[in-house]
């Protein structure tokens, strides 16, 4: 199973998340790198596969496209999620796969071609349609992406744990690449996505805290 580490951008700096309360996240300086700035984060961890959230760009008040483009350069592969709003709406570049979020990318996702679909949860609930996640999981069967992505936004940063019932349902709903983002503690909750049937994981507090050990992130797989 691929493993991405995330990295959450704000105000050209590392942010840590937690719970999606984007008025609250501090510069991530502590963990495996001695700097919160953006190129020196990803040289001082070497990740295989990233994802990076651009968080003002997600809420309308910056841009990190430059920075984005530096850091996909020194990865095998970059996850961007920079809040498209439109399939005219994305970052080109080498390494960089573009991420369509729930949250902003409008109603009709039927116009977009590649690229990875985020189902972005909350309390349960894809933002900001309401709908069930396996729901729109089955409904992405008929758009064009390359895959999905379950990112749980009210666990981010918070090591909660996995709900592997749900994991379950999720897998069983699309039979496409599918990864899941949010929560995960423990080595045991990436098993329990592994054995759900997932391809991936993306995963932060985990590596920094310890957890997760390094190597496997520079690996880009935990087996």
């Amino acid at each position: 199973m691929e493993l991405f580490l995330a990295m959450d951008l704000q105000q050209n700096l590392v942010v840590h998340g937690k719970s999606g309360q984007r008025a609250t996240y501090k510069p991530l300086d502590w963990g495996w790198s001695p700097t919160a700035e953006p190129l020196g984060f990803v040289t001082a961890i070497e990740p295989r596969f990233l994802y990076i959230a651009d968080l003002d760009r997600i809420s309308g008040t910056g841009s990190h496209d430059a920075v984005i483009r530096q850091c996909a350069q020194l990865v095998g592969c970059c996850y961007v999620d920079r809040g498209c709003h439109s399939p005219s709406d994305l970052l080109e570049g080498e390494n960089i796969v573009n991420i369509v979020g729930t949250e902003t990318a409008g109603s009709d996702l039927s116009g977009y071609r590649g690229g990875i679909l985020s189902i972005d949860v909350k309390d349960g609930r894809v933002i900001p349609c309401g709908k069930d996640p396996v729901d729109v999981l089955a409904s992405a069967r008929r758009w064009d992406f390359d895959g999905c992505i379950l990112l749980n936004v009210s666990a981010v940063g918070t090591q909660g744990g996995i709900d592997q019932t749900m994991l379950k349902k999720m897998r069983k709903a699309y039979d496409l690449r599918l990864y899941y983002g949010g929560g995960v503690a423990t080595l045991e909750d990436l098993e329990i996505i592994s054995s759900s049937g997932f391809d991936g994981a993306i995963i932060s507090t985990a590596l920094h805290k310890g957890i997760v050990p390094i190597e496997w992130i520079r690996r880009g797989s935990c087996c």
